[in-house]
């Protein structure tokens, strides 16, 4: 099957990071993870060689703002809050599209386009929506 993903405390197992570490890492963009239907997260292994990297950084003095520009990573100080703004509003339309296309379909037809979206997906776009009304 490739290469297996690993759960959070199998990953600060296997580094000897915390668990409260890594979370924080992945919230401001350091690791990467998918989450699964269930919200859980699964990191690639080649994050255990990115937590060693960061960590390897910060003990040589560079903050994680540093780190993030080695890795390209935009700070999430960084990210424009109107470019975001924008984002979110071209999401909602594309939203709306699409729930008034559903609106037009038969049952059959929508039952295609729900398994075609996935659960995250559906979770984003209810997170997304509540940003942009509030």
């Amino acid at each position: 099957m490739g290469t297996e993903k690993l759960k959070i405390g199998e990953l600060a197992e296997k580094t000897g990071i915390t668990k409260r570490t890594i979370d924080y890492y992945t919230n401001i963009g350091l690791l990467a993870a998918d989450r699964s239907a269930s919200n859980y997260r699964y990191y690639a292994p080649a994050m255990i060689e990115r937590l060693h990297y960061i960590e390897q950084r910060k003990h040589e003095g560079l903050s994680l703002i540093e780190i993030q520009h080695e890795l390209n990573i935009t700070p999430y100080e960084e990210i424009d809050v109107q470019i975001l703004r924008i984002k979110m509003q071209d999401l909602e339309h594309d939203v709306s599209s699409l729930l008034e296309q559903m609106n037009k379909q038969d049952n059959k037809d929508i039952e295609k386009i729900k398994k075609n979206v996935s659960p995250e997906s559906i979770a984003l776009m209810q997170s997304l929506l509540l940003l942009i009304h509030n």
